[in-house]
This record gives C-alpha cells, sequence and structure tokens, in this order.
C-alpha cells in the first residue's frame, strides 16, 4: 500500500467534525493535526480522536513539513489568506465552499497551486452525491431532451450567518450542481432580495443565471421560510426532472412531460398547444455518503496529479456569480455580465 498522505483540519465547527471524521476513517489518510482557536471544541474532538495533535496556531500546520495537505473548514473571509499560506508552503489544500470571498482572491490561488503543482479543491460536497451524478448521466445522455431551464429552491428557517448573504451560503451548493450537470457556464447574472432580519445581510433572494448554452437557471435561497426545501428541476423538451433532496426513497423523478407548438399554422385558431402527461418513473440509486467519496477523490487526486470534479476552476466559476449577484443586489437587480 501506498505511503498514507498526512492531512491537518483547520476548524471543528459546524462543518468541520464532518470532514475529520471521513479523513479519521480513509485508510490512506493520517489525520496529523487539528486547528481551532476554540479549545473546548479541541478538547471534544480530542475525546474521540485521541493520537491526533492539537493547536490553536495554524502557523503550526503551515510550518509542519510532516504535512501534505490542508482542509479548511472555517468562515469563508479566512478562505483565502489560509490557502494562500497553505500552498506557498507546498501543501494541497481542500477548501469548504464559497472557494474564496472574490473571483481576484481565486484566480491568485489558482495561479499559486499551478506553478507549485499542488492539487486545490473546492468542498462542492453535491458533485459527489450519488444523486446528482445520476442526474448528470441521465441528462448527458439526452433522456431529457434540450436542456430549457433549470430551477432549485434551497429553502429553511434559521442557521443565519453573520459575515455573508443567504446567496453566499446556501447558492454555492446549487451553482456546483449546475454547472457540473450542465458543464456550462454562466454569461450573465440579475439577483434581487431583501434583507428581513439583519440590516445588509440579505436573507431571501432569486437569483437568474443566463448561461451560454442551456437557456437559464434559477436559484432561490431563504433562511426564512417555515418549511424546509430541497429541491432542483430540470426541464427539457422531451422529459423532466425533479429531485428532491429530503425524499428518503424516490430522491429522482423523470416526468414524460411536455408542450408542442404546432409545426405550421395558417390562423390563430390553429395555434393550438399540445401537451403531453406520460408515466413517471424513479431511477435506483445506490447511496453513498457524499463526503466519504469528496475526500478519497482528493487523496486520488494528490497521487495522480490529475485535475478535480470541483477544482479551483469550479470553485471560481461558482464565485464569479455571487460576485456578481452582490453586485446586482446592490443595483436593484440590474443585469450583470461575466464576459
Amino acid at each position: 500500500m501506498a505511503e498514507k498522505i498526512n492531512v491537518a483540519v483547520a476548524g471543528c465547527g459546524y462543518w468541520g467534525p464532518n470532514l475529520i471524521r471521513n479523513f479519521y476513517q480513509n485508510p490512506e489518510v493520517n489525520l496529523k493535526k487539528l486547528c481551532d482557536l476554540s479549545q473546548d471544541r479541541l478538547n471534544t474532538m480530542k475525546a474521540m480522536y485521541h493520537e491526533v495533535e492539537l493547536t490553536t496556531d495554524y502557523d503550526e500546520i503551515v510550518q509542519d513539513a510532516a504535512i501534505d495537505a490542508v482542509v479548511i473548514a472555517l468562515p469563508v473571509h479566512l478562505h483565502h489568506t489560509m490557502a494562500k499560506q497553505a500552498l506557498e508552503a507546498g501543501k494541497h489544500v481542500l477548501v469548504e465552499k464559497p472557494m474564496a470571498s472574490t473571483a481576484a482572491q481565486c484566480r491568485e490561488l489558482n495561479e499559486i497551486a499551478k506553478a507549485k503543482k499542488l492539487t486545490l479543491m473546492v468542498g462542492h460536497t453535491f458533485v459527489y452525491s450519488a444523486p446528482i451524478r445520476k442526474i448528470k448521466e441521465i441528462v448527458d445522455s439526452g433522456d431529457l431532451g434540450q436542456i430549457l431551464y433549470m430551477s432549485s429552491r434551497r429553502l429553511n428557517l434559521g442557521l443565519y450567518q453573520k459575515d455573508i448573504n443567504v446567496t453566499w451560503d446556501l447558492a454555492p451548493h446549487d451553482l456546483s450542481i449546475l454547472f457540473y450537470v450542465l458543464n456550462d457556464r454562466a454569461v450573465s447574472v440579475n439577483c434581487i432580495g431583501a434583507a428581513n432580519i439583519t440590516p445588509g445581510i440579505e436573507d431571501v433572494t432569486n437569483l437568474s443565471i443566463n448561461m451560454e448554452h442551456h437557456g437559464f437557471a434559477m436559484v432561490q435561497s431563504s433562511w426564512l421560510d417555515p418549511i424546509k426545501v430541497r429541491e432542483l428541476t430540470i426541464v427539457g423538451n422531451k422529459r423532466m426532472l425533479v429531485f428532491d433532496d429530503l425524499e428518503q426513497v424516490e430522491k429522482i423523478k423523470i416526468y414524460d412531460k411536455g408542450v408542442d407548438a404546432p409545426p405550421s399554422y395558417n390562423s390563430f385558431a390553429d395555434f393550438i398547444f399540445a401537451y403531453r402527461n406520460g408515466d413517471m418513473y424513479s431511477p435506483a440509486i445506490k447511496m453513498v455518503e457524499p463526503l466519504k467519496v469528496e475526500v478519497q477523490h482528493f487523496i486520488d487526486c494528490i497521487r495522480t496529479g490529475t485535475p478535480s470534479l470541483s477544482s479551483g476552476e469550479e470553485g471560481l466559476k461558482v464565485v464569479e456569480v455571487l460576485e456578481a449577484s452582490s453586485q446586482s443586489l446592490q443595483q436593484k437587480g440590474v443585469n450583470i455580465s461575466l464576459l
């Protein structure tokens, strides 16, 4: 067996423990150090992972020559600085979403990683989930036909953030899915929303994205909704697909539904739409924890040097849209070009 990869994780808060568990359980990894400013959090981790070293000083990780890779699960405003330090120290980096606070910061991290031939990966976990991979397989097969539009709703009551708005918090999931499934890029963005609880931090937004080849996409995000919703709809000219992440069994449903306009007509009276309302089916999916797949993919990319499915370039595409959404919000929904 190949030599184990020494990994350090910075951040033991909300998402960090999930990453720590999966890296600890991976047979190709030696989880060497955990870092957090909270000693209480470190003590909690120590009770579960006795042999792992603890520190409140991130520099200890950066300066430790034995550490091969650093995982960063901290607030967004820290991503760029900490990822840059790790990359410049010659370490591979997995940074949580969104990749950084600006597109310029993402580009800088990508340039450093490329120059040093290091793996830079972003924690777009849904790219590694079995349902989303199945959806990509269905879209790529042409079963849905030409994709007309994609719509997602990610709604919940609570989990307010202090440093980013709801689009920056929730939409990265939907944007990473969008770019992965459609293999397309955004050409323009507009966004409207409202800050109902905390001044200056929008807690409900509607984001519209014009795609280069696949029509457009809509992303609705909210921290202020009575019912938790995690739903994605993809409409093709042949069939339509609905993904409900909260559904326990039939997460993906494909509907043989559509609308056909008449090929030709001589008068308005001849113009009659033909509605197709056929069967619905739900493909079987073998479920595996996405984070387990993500962690293994990170290790594989380090070993082989191949680009990640959620590389820094993919992280940049997401942040470009997020940055444009903020500009649009400030200008009351103006369309912002990404070209």
